[in-house]
């Protein structure tokens, strides 16, 4: 066969003497295939010359190295590829390219039939290390289409664009060219159309009754012929429709050698920012306001363990979403209005190694296919971050890592109510809420929100036994008298209730309000939720929010909802508290310690 195409078409080929003569949009190859190794390519570049006559092989820069055939003229390049596709003696995806895409020649060893100067002999294409930036990149053509793919033209040669031939496969021929696919490629087209929404079976390579139909599917709605044996043509166009959502994403395989981990990221949109162990970030460069994490940490299974309860607390992983942990790995997926994330991590020999991907919502196709291309490139190389590398400018008790910690839309203070653990605080803290917790941890839901008196009754999902709870005065002592209330004021940043010392100011509003009582005491917007206390430690209100609109109060003035009007709503509720008139003075210390026992943080969350 080969001496065959060899007699027919040797009247096509140029010599270098006469390759020197033609102008750059007229001379052109047949790219048959490219590798991402010199090795890998000497070897395929050698076994197509056992079948095929004008084999050479060119750098293509960026750590790849193409397989050609010619030098051509182009009008005889395209007669010339119909004719070796049809024989089966190249790749039906091979294309017509131009000399300027070239770099040295490494094919036939120690040809130069482009005259290129030999700056330095052919080696892998990376990138030397910079000392200031741990990333050694080496690029990949983009995985949108295929590594042989056509670059983009410059401004002094003239892309050949391969037309379509004017009349397809037959489906004899069809079936031939098919049983020249490897298990690979077949395994790619099953991937492509399941893809596309017409094949749910396995992944196997095998072309049966599921994957005819799903290929006869594909054909009726593109508008070929139903035949369920894909041509050439359409195969090509079926791996191109699965491939162009990757399109301007720039897919290149980046090392990091200090995390140990090489993989697949998109550098069109992402770019490496900073290292802080255990995450290597790479952040937005664009209009996709795209990360990704590279995860890197020795440890054990108590350390994965640690690592999948923190990854909860940060802001990039919402709590909406499917988790997963298993001995020895982990997959969280959180989504929220904004943006989806999903981070995988596995233990192996004593590293934990992964990678966070988080994606603009809305554009979830193009997601699940950068994670997959993420996902099956993920390779773990020697090395693991060194705990103590990284930064420590931004360190901030809301940051782990340099990353935001998951805040609450509304932190407040809450007091307990009854031995159950029922916790009242103010009616504010329960508004469009998607979950409300108990110092951040127990789930609480809303059993009673009276609006008009500022007040909501909450429950938490298990029930506790706290360490105290509230025994109501209902008997307001005179005014002046000595007044504490606890309260969160930081938002919990100082991890337990502070206590604020006052006084009664007035048993009523500014307005004659009966349902509350004026205190002279400074507070901030935590405290309000939080119980208002008696020298003898009872509960005579609840710190109310400050409201002042367009009148500006003087700072000393707040007001609390009296614990008769906390009383009956619990009551309407179904709850049980306890009341008394005192029994005497409680020790300053004494009353701190009872009102941190009762005061718990209370957090709305989106």
């Amino acid at each position: 066969m080969k001496r065959l195409i060899a007699a027919l078409f040797a009247t096509l080929l140029l010599t270098p003497y006469s390759l020197m003569a033609q102008s750059a949009s007229d001379v052109v190859w047949l790219q048959v295939e490219a590798q991402p190794t010199l090795a890998g390519a000497t070897q395929r570049a050698q076994a197509y010359s056992a079948t095929i006559d004008d084999v050479n092989g060119f750098s293509l820069g960026g750590g790849w190295y193409a397989i050609v055939v010619g030098p051509y003229r182009r009008d005889d390049a395209e007669l010339l590829l119909r004719g070796y596709r049809r024989e089966g003696l190249v790749p039906g995806d091979s294309f017509v390219q131009i000399s300027s895409r070239f770099k040295q020649q490494y094919w036939p060893v120690g040809a130069n039939v482009l005259n290129i100067p030999l700056i330095a002999p052919i080696e892998p294409d990376v990138a030397a290390e910079d000392p200031a930036n741990p990333i050694i990149e080496t690029t990949l053509p983009p995985v949108d289409a295929d590594p042989q793919a056509e670059a983009e033209p410059s401004e002094t040669a003239t892309t050949a664009i391969l037309p379509e031939p004017p009349i397809d496969e037959t489906v004899s021929e069809a079936r031939s060219s098919e049983r020249a696919l490897t298990r690979e490629e077949r395994q790619q087209l099953q991937i492509a159309l399941q893809w596309a929404g017409y094949y749910d079976s396995a992944i196997d390579g095998a072309f049966g009754r599921g994957t005819r139909q799903s290929m006869a599917d594909w054909q009726a709605a593109n508008r070929y012929d139903a035949t369920g044996v894909l041509t050439t043509l359409q195969r090509a166009a079926l791996n191109k429709q699965y491939n162009a959502v990757l399109e301007g994403l720039g897919l290149q395989r980046v090392r990091n050698t200090d995390a140990g981990i090489e993989m697949l990221l998109p550098t069109e949109v992402v770019a490496f920012e900073k290292l802080e162990p255990p995450f290597v970030q790479y952040n937005a460069t664009g209009d996709v306001n795209a990360r990704v994490l590279l995860i890197s940490q020795a440890g054990d299974q108590d350390t994965l363990l640690g690592l999948y309860e923190i990854m909860q607390t940060l802001e990039i992983v919402p709590q909406n979403g499917p988790r997963e942990r298993k001995s020895n790995s982990f997959e969280l997926i959180g989504e929220n209005g904004s943006f989806i994330s999903q981070t995988q991590a596995s233990l192996e020999n004593g590293e934990i190694k992964g990678f966070t991907l988080v994606w603009p919502a809305g554009d979830e196709d193009r997601r699940r296919r950068v994670m997959s291309e993420l996902s099956q490139s993920f390779t773990r190389i020697p090395g693991v971050l060194d705990a103590a590398a990284g930064g420590g400018d931004d360190q901030a008790i809301d940051l782990v890592s340099g990353l935001q910690v998951r805040l609450p839309k509304l932190s407040s203070s809450g007091f307990f109510i009854d031995g159950a653990g029922t916790i009242a605080t103010t009616s504010q803290a329960v508004q469009n809420c998607d979950r409300m917790t108990l110092d951040d941890e127990s789930e609480l839901s809303v059993i009673a929100d009276d609006r008009a008196n500022g007040i909501a009754l909450l429950k938490p999902s298990d029930r506790l036994a706290p360490m105290n709870v509230a025994i109501f005065n209902t008997i307001l002592p005179s005014l002046q008298s000595e007044i504490a209330v606890a309260g969160f004021p930081y938002q919990g940043v100082l991890g337990a209730a502070t206590v604020t010392y006052g006084a009664l100011a007035d048993v009523r509003g500014l307005q004659g309000e009966n349902n509350v009582v004026r205190l002279e005491l400074v507070s901030q917007p935590g405290d309000a939720g939080g119980p208002v206390f008696d020298s003898n430690g009872q509960v005579l209100g609840m710190l109310l929010p400050r409201n002042d609109g367009a009148q500006q109060l003087p700072e000393d003035v707040n007001f609390a909802l009296d614990a008769a009007q906390i009383s009956d709503v619990a009551q309407m509720a179904g709850i049980a508290v306890q009341t008394t008139q005192g029994t005497g003075p409680l020790h300053p210390e004494d009353l701190r310690a009872k009102a941190k026992a009762m005061t718990v943080l209370v957090s709305c969350w989106e």
